[in-house]
């Protein structure tokens, strides 16, 4: 059967609205591809609830915290953010105070963190009097992950981010001078946004720029642009968020952007960087936009999908994918996107037990997952067997 015919056949994606002819698209334009990338997926949710399997042990629900060295404070308040998502993190507004921050959050049973701050004017996090204690933190606890989040950088920060020992850099690389100026409210350029790809990219450091589509008030402007950037410059992977604006003011709201075209942009993304591991992130919409965008995120051959919408495992094992499921054990989601940089992250998980709950789930004996390969990400055993079921 084609693959709108399996989509068909799937009962959690009955009536979600996915388009036929870009269904069609997608099926042509992904035969094409080239690399290596596309034929894998892994899917990271802490808790597995998509898919009313059992609970799944040892997923502390701080193992990712978020730390703020500004705390709730931003000097940019654009307009889909407002400062409000740096609220409910952990401040550090000190060195001090960041080193005792990571000792409780280590003896709480923290893996790693996210580290973050609001901005100035010229969209930099001032990160100068930490970089001693991140190469304090990184030197006492060489296993603690730290993934920061750069903003714009120089030459000179990029290096001092590399010699702190920082595990991963993420960045929001951004393609269209109007949203630059109108959303963020920063007199900068979109060619400052590639030049600080290109120094971290210049590093040894991890890099993971984020696309995030619809950022122009629910339409896609510069997210192609974004893209060519991020081809240009073939940083370690790429993250995709959807704009999800819950603090827009009223008086400049945000549509809900596309799914189908957010699907169109995935696979161009994956034609771009056939040899990049290209993650969905957990930030998306909600209800059917979640299922629509998460369907055409795995037919577009996306590498990971944190908190996928139900029906995506069944789909992905349908369409031929290996496909692997790990517990992020993540907080935010963030940690569930660099978890999934990691090949042998996550906790055994039983495959079978979910592949029977879902074939129990469906109506018609004929949509039974039988002698469908799926691989389980094992963190003792590195969970790299298929299992024929």
């Amino acid at each position: 059967m084609n693959w709108y015919e399996t989509l068909e056949s799937i009962e959690p994606l009955e009536g979600v609205g996915l388009d036929p002819r870009l269904v069609a698209e997608m099926e042509a334009r992904f035969g094409r591809l080239e690399g290596g990338r596309a034929g894998r997926i892994n899917f990271y949710t802490p808790t597995f609830k998509a898919y009313s399997t059992s609970e799944i042990g040892a997923c502390g629900k701080n193992a990712w915290p978020a730390v703020s060295i500004t705390g709730g404070e931003c000097k940019l308040q654009c307009d889909h953010c407002k400062a409000k998502i740096l609220e409910p993190m952990i401040p550090a507004p000190t060195p001090e105070v960041l080193w005792q921050v990571v000792n409780r959050q280590i003896e709480a049973g923290a893996r790693g963190m996210l580290l973050t701050g609001g901005s100035n004017l010229r969209n930099e996090v001032e990160y100068g009097a930490f970089y001693p204690t991140i190469r304090r933190i990184k030197d006492a606890f060489p296993g603690f992950r730290i993934a920061l989040h750069t903003a714009l950088v120089d030459p000179d920060i990029a290096r001092r981010m590399e010699d702190s020992g920082i595990d991963a850099a993420m960045m929001d690389v951004i393609g269209a001078q109007d949203t630059i100026s109108q959303v963020y409210h920063l007199r900068r350029s979109a060619d400052d946004f590639e030049r600080s790809l290109e120094y971290l990219v210049s590093t040894n450091l991890k890099v993971v720029p984020h696309i995030v589509i619809g950022l122009h008030y629910g339409r896609m402007l510069g997210e192609w642009n974004a893209l060519e950037m991020v081809r240009r410059h073939q940083p370690d992977a790429l993250v995709l968020v959807v704009v999800m604006p819950f603090y827009a003011p009223g008086s400049r709201p945000f549509a809900t952007p596309d799914a189908n075209e957010v699907g169109g942009f995935f696979m161009d993304a994956r034609e771009a960087l056939p040899e990049i591991p290209l993650l969905l992130g957990c930030a998306r919409p909600a209800g059917r936009a979640k299922s629509a965008i998460d369907g055409y995120a795995v037919m577009a051959g996306l590498n990971g999908i944190a908190h996928p919408a139900d029906g995506m495992v069944e789909l992905a094992a349908r369409l031929g994918r290996e496909v692997r499921v790990t517990p992020a054990c993540c907080s935010i989601a963030i940690g569930d996107e660099v978890m999934a940089l990691e090949e042998d992250s996550g906790l055994s998980v039983d495959i079978q037990a979910i592949i029977e709950r879902e074939r129990a789930n469906r109506r018609p004996a004929s949509r039974a997952l039988g002698g469908i390969k799926v691989v389980a990400a094992s963190a003792e055993a590195c969970g790299r067997q298929g299992k024929s079921l």
